[in-house]
């Protein structure tokens, strides 16, 4: 069937000479040689596809992926606005491992779920995004954001604000979040733009998306399944978008049809000054918990995971509620839920019976009972030495401050329980818990911490990573970090060993001694970057090690942290213990997050690393006590510890 007639333009162009190409040489080839001469022939196709431009082609590396860096820092220094369209052809170059086919025609559904996920759904009809470090750089330059309304992403932590037009604001902490936004944005236009195409391919396919029809009607799954295969989506990503935009899908695709995607992005004021700025403002309302608990010279153990699972292990308010979860999940409108914790109980399947508690809480505090139960938690939690303090300016990253002498040892998580813990009485330790910060923001947010509390005892990262050896589920444990900001190699005495990590891991494996890369960017990698550091034995890319640990340099040396050094970080006076939990395996093609869906299993990894690091916390705190001396509680003055053995493994 001839195609459609396009407007004259280069994105228009690319297809069509794709599509000559496509339509000349695959059927020859087919024709006359066998597999192996086809697939070189595709190869050959994807050559020819890289001098559309005019540019000799070559396997993208990490030169590739600087000059992308170099080139929207750039650009991103006018004072007005940068159109995106200018860095397609730097994303074509870089061809990221999670946007593989970015140069093909048909879309790349996996890279184009990754991008939606992280970023608003008011993203669809907006066309002008701005950065800025504060409420303040946005004010001075006539955006009143406050007054617009507060928008968020399902998959990445950051301030939006929609002014319900077509202008996104975006709050920036530091370069890394300018080196996710970027490429997710022309990630995300990449794609839309493929689908704008394929919905005008054939005029039918606007009358079919302007159609309105009861969505049980057998009839619309079977629109459905014609626009899926115009479209080129399969079943299983038709069904992600499905979770994604709901009942606005086949609205999202006639918006998609109706008009090109061309982001016009602005930075606002960006400076060194202000990223420094945006931290102290996010830190003082910590400081003020701190000081109007009289706790801010007090020892410190820090801790960078998730304002979830720590919180629910130390606290015991969910499991206290153990029956009324069980019903809810027994007898709720979940089936998934419903099955999952049948079988659970008929020991069907194995898993603990505490990530599954955990996991149906979730869906349990949106009920009238569990939104009571919301209303009730922080001065439930108070009572336990657990205070929490939500971000409130610029930078979305929460704290909590846990008081280790208030908690009730008897509702801590029994896979924390252990002998001695009403020692924990006499303690004047405090952990500080935040919300993991995203890449050099973690350094910002470090420094910040360390110049206003000097008793650190110990520093705790747990975060997800992409495996090059390893499988989704797995935990990963490094002592070499190699800083891809400044090119700095820290080799470190990592304070877990796969022993702390294996007894509460169920259906992965822990893989320890590994080697670490702190990356730049989840986009900003691609195969021959992967491969140059695998051949030197990186298994494991994350975004935060890095920086935290060249803040650890400045808390230990004279200078600012170097450039390019090996750092022996194996004496330091306080433990330093890095947990990762695999989330991507980039050599598995389209095996992201954004590719995928978590369940209850993905729970598993979570907790399990949650466990190492609070028992390591409660252990250390005990030895210290008992070094110390000091006086146990009297038998009134102490918690019951009845049920202290490990587990609740039903298997």
């Amino acid at each position: 069937m001839p195609r459609k007639t396009r407007e004259n333009n280069e994105y228009s162009d690319q297809f069509q000479r794709r599509e000559v190409i496509e339509e000349t040489y695959i059927p020859m080839q087919e024709e006359t040689h066998g597999i192996d001469e086809v697939l070189n022939e595709r190869n050959h196709i994807a050559v020819l596809s890289s001098l559309e431009y005019g540019e000799r082609f070559h396997a993208a590396g990490k030169r590739d992926v600087e000059l992308y860096i170099r080139t929207y820092n750039t650009m991103l220094r006018s004072s007005g606005e940068v159109n995106l369209k200018a860095l397609v052809q730097a994303h074509y170059n870089i061809d990221s491992i999670l946007h593989p086919d970015a140069r093909m025609s048909q879309p790349d559904m996996s890279a184009f779920i990754y991008s939606a996920l992280r970023l608003p759904i008011s993203i669809l009809h907006c066309n002008l995004v701005l950065l800025g470090q504060s409420e303040d750089v946005f004010v001075q330059h006539n955006f009143p954001v406050n007054s617009w309304q507060a928008v968020t992403a399902s998959a990445r932590r950051r301030k939006w604000f929609y002014d319900g037009k077509e202008t996104l604001a975006a709050y920036v902490a530091s370069v890394s979040d300018t080196d996710d936004i970027v490429p997710v944005l022309v990630a995300f236009q990449i794609e839309w733009n493929k689908m704008y195409y394929l919905i005008n391919e054939d005029p039918t396919t606007i009358k079919l998306l302007e159609t309105r029809m009861d969505r049980s009607s057998p009839v619309f799954a079977e629109i459905s399944k014609v626009l899926r295969e115009r479209l080129h989506i399969a079943p299983d990503d038709w069904n992600r978008l499905e979770v994604i935009w709901g009942d606005q899908l086949w609205e999202t695709l006639l918006s998609m049809g109706q008009q090109r995607k061309n982001f016009r992005l602005r930075m606002l004021g960006g400076s060194h000054v202000g990223y420094v700025r945006a931290t102290r403002q996010w830190w003082n309302p910590v400081k003020d918990v701190l000081e109007s608990l009289n706790v801010q010279n007090r020892p410190i153990y820090f801790v960078s995971s998730n304002t979830h699972s720590m919180v629910n292990v130390l606290s015991g308010s969910l499991l206290n509620r153990e029956e009324e979860l069980t019903r809810f999940a027994l007898n709720g409108d979940d089936s998934y839920l419903n099955a999952e914790c049948r079988k659970l109980q008929e020991g069907e399947v194995p898993g603990n019976w505490h990530n599954f508690l955990y996991f149906a809480g979730r869906e349990w505090v949106n009920t009238p009972a569990g939104k009571e139960f919301l209303s009730e938690r922080e001065e439930e939690e108070r009572a336990r030495g657990i205070y929490r303090v939500d971000a409130r300016h610029g930078v979305e990253i929460d704290a909590q401050i846990f008081d280790l002498s208030k908690l009730h040892p008897g509702e801590i998580d029994p896979r924390c329980r252990m002998p001695h813990l009403d020692y924990l009485a006499q303690s004047q330790a405090l952990i500080l818990n935040i919300d993991y910060p995203l890449g050099m923001a973690a350094y910002r947010m470090m420094r910040e911490i360390m110049e206003n509390l000097a008793q650190l005892r110990g520093i705790y990262i747990l975060g997800k990573a992409a495996t090059l050896n390893g499988s989704i589920g797995d935990v990963m444990i490094s002592n070499v970090v190699l800083d891809e900001h400044s090119q700095n190699t820290y080799w470190l005495d990592n304070c877990f060993t796969a022993h702390d990590v294996q007894p509460y891991l169920i259906y992965g494996s822990v893989l320890d001694n590994q080697k670490a890369i702190s990356a730049k960017g989840t986009y900003l990698q691609n195969r021959q970057y992967l491969d140059f550091y695998y051949r030197a034995n990186y298994t494991v890319v994350e975004m935060e090690s890095g920086p935290y640990l060249n803040a650890v340099y400045e808390d230990q040396y004279l200078t600012r942290y170097p450039v390019g050094e090996n750092i022996n970080f194996a004496r330091l006076p306080y433990e330093v213990g890095l947990l990762h939990y695999a989330s991507d395996t980039p050599y598995t093609r389209g095996k992201n997050l954004g590719a995928g869906s978590l369940s209850y299993f993905g729970m598993d990894s979570t907790y399990a690393t949650t466990i190492a690091i609070t028992k390591r916390i409660l252990e250390h705190e005990v030895a210290y006590l008992k070094r110390q001396k000091m006086p146990r509680p009297l038998p009134h003055q102490v918690v019951s510890l009845e049920g202290t053995e490990e587990g609740s493994k039903v298997s």
